[in-house]
């Protein structure tokens, strides 16, 4: 089953293009199932959190999710995705795709790397059965709003096998 859910980005793999690159040459983070020991609780204001971190972990949890929903329509998954009207090629093939209608995320756990940057712990689920427990992604903030960040998508498309998603993967 989770070679199934890792599938299903596989025919947006060819239209996904971000000349931004969503953080440049560094290679996207791998969704994994190890847990990581936060050095500081993502409760805790810290100089590496944003001002306000519980305001910041809700709109995380809810973007994450909400950009997995498989009702929530393409134009409103664009708008929680790191550069989305870029990305709209992807978001249309995985909106399209039969399994992409069948998948979603539950948000376990945020935790701050920056004011602007978090690691997110999920579970992505296919048919409401996990398929990757403990997923790793990552979520930015980019013009006020905590989105997921196209390193996240691209780093499933990746999983899926296509080692050449285009540019921005």
């Amino acid at each position: 089953m989770a070679a199934a859910a890792v599938l299903l980005v596989a025919p947006a793999a060819v239209a996904c293009g971000d000349d931004s690159g969503g953080g440049g040459d560094s290679d996207p983070p791998k969704p994994s199932a190890e847990k990581s020991t936060p050095d500081t609780p993502s409760e805790a204001p810290s100089e590496d959190a944003p001002a306000d971190p519980a305001a910041a972990e809700k709109q995380v949890k809810e973007n994450f999710e909400k950009f997995f929903d498989p009702a929530v329509p393409v134009k409103d998954k664009e708008a929680v995705l790191e550069n989305g009207a870029k990305m709209r090629g992807v978001l249309e093939s995985f909106s399209g795709d039969k399994r992409g209608k069948q998948v979603s995320a539950d948000v376990t756990k945020v935790e701050f790397s920056s004011a602007t940057g978090a690691d997110v712990t999920y579970a992505l689920t296919l048919k409401g059965a996990t398929a990757l427990p403990d997923a790793s992604g990552t979520s930015v903030n980019q013009d006020d709003t905590w989105k997921v960040s196209v390193k996240t998508l691209c780093a499933l498309v990746k999983l899926s096998g296509n080692e050449s998603p285009g540019p921005g993967c």
